[in-house]
């Protein structure tokens, strides 16, 4: 079980960081994930998903891997897919070069959060190593390259394969990236649901100096848009913070300034708590559009489509919460917040199979040009996931 030569944390951090794996591209990254998996002891599966080179249906890899067959069973989420770079002028160094300076780990996916999947890896490595073959329960984990993508074939596809073979963890922990400043700040026991509205507007286009005999769609949408942008969903609840409505892109096309445009288009977002359901605030959508469209007169007409990314999930403090901020507290002598705040998280899909939270690392430059991880904050993170493994297997 025992590897000849423990994992260095920051070498398998730099070698993940050096293939560029912008969703859907895997470019090597789970390759290096499961080497070193491999060299633990671990049973490997990769587990491609989708036929497409682009959008929702392409092919992403996955990996799972086990180690042991008993109870408890722990399993740590993660995603190696990254977000695209930018302009790769504006950073400091190399994004995928994996460099080490001023004690920081620099470059795409150092917090978000391959710098997480190597803390857990190598947490695991001393774990085993200090147990032996005393270890009597299972390890796993559940690795997606779609979590920044549509998340279609991802870990949602990965937990029906699981399913079916009978894999189901008691708990879970994903690595993204919870602390808003400093390692030990924030746990995520939940998060809001998220979707998108797209809605298209048609009128009847016409010269800017006869609107009469025209159907403006631009002032339809607007009005419309203004219907449910000014209107507050809720003021929170006991365990989030209030649903949001954001509006995103207003789209016309029209370069001309006298005519009168036959169609416009609006895309909003919005990230909603455990007071509503996708399907309660679609129909909370539809009546307020359908009431200002008829404030407008007859005339016109509009379609709704709505892209769900999840709903809204909570996983009340528990044993697990508690083991979890108990370890964090007792490596960094900080006592964690439970929050729910911040966007979607592939904690949403494994909710359905087990109890399970978010810590990683400190998420201030995630996604940001000059993405980076403090090498201190690598390192503790690694002890505080064997801490977690060392409670979650005590009695063993």
């Amino acid at each position: 079980m025992d590897a000849p030569v423990p994992l260095d944390l920051l070498t398998l951090a730099r070698d993940m960081i050096r293939r560029p794996s912008v969703t859907p591209r895997d470019a090597g990254a789970l390759d290096v994930l499961e080497a070193a998996l491999r060299r633990l002891g671990f049973t490997c599966h990769r587990l491609p998903f989708g036929s497409g080179e682009t959008g929702p249906d392409a092919r992403v890899d996955n990996l799972y891997a086990r180690i042991g067959g008993g109870r408890p069973h722990f399993c740590f989420a993660g995603h190696t897919d990254v977000v695209p770079p930018g302009d790769k002028g504006k950073w400091s160094l190399d994004p995928f070069a994996g460099e080490v300076k001023d004690g920081q780990l620099w470059g795409r996916g150092a917090a978000d959060m391959k710098g997480a999947i190597a803390a857990f890896v190598c947490a695991a490595d001393a774990f085993l190593r200090a147990k032996g073959k005393g270890f009597a329960g299972s390890i796993s984990l559940l690795i997606t390259g779609d979590e920044e993508g549509d998340a279609v074939n991802g870990t949602d596809k990965v937990l029906a394969w699981m399913e079916q073979r009978g894999e189901i963890p008691d708990m879970c922990v994903v690595g993204e990236p919870t602390n808003p400043e400093k390692l030990g700040d924030m746990i995520k026991i939940g998060r809001r649901g998220s979707m998108t509205g797209y809605l298209t507007v048609a009128g009847v286009q016409g010269h800017t100096a006869y609107p009469h005999l025209a159907d403006n769609p631009a002032h339809r949408l607007v009005r419309m848009l203004d219907a449910v942008a000014r209107a507050p969903l809720d003021q929170g609840s006991e365990h989030f913070q209030a649903s949001t409505l954001q509006i995103t892109t207003i789209d016309i096309a029209n370069p001309a300034t006298n005519v009168i445009p036959g169609e416009a288009k609006g895309v909003f977002n919005i990230r909603f708590n455990d007071k509503h359901t996708s399907k309660t605030i679609a129909a909370w959508l539809r009546q307020r559009f359908d009431r200002a469209m008829a404030e407008l007169g007859p005339g016109g007409s509009y379609t709704l489509d709505i892209k769900v990314s999840g709903e809204s999930f909570f996983t009340a403090p528990g044993p697990l919460s508690a083991l979890v901020a108990d370890c964090v507290q007792a490596e960094t002598n900080r006592t964690p917040e439970l929050s729910t705040t911040g966007g979607t998280s592939d904690a949403r899909f494994i909710r359905r199979l087990c109890p399970v939270v978010e810590f990683g690392g400190v998420g201030q430059t995630m996604h940001k040009i000059d993405e980076r991880m403090a090498v201190a904050d690598l390192e503790g993170l690694a002890r505080i996931y064997r801490r977690i493994l060392e409670r979650v297997f005590a009695a063993q």
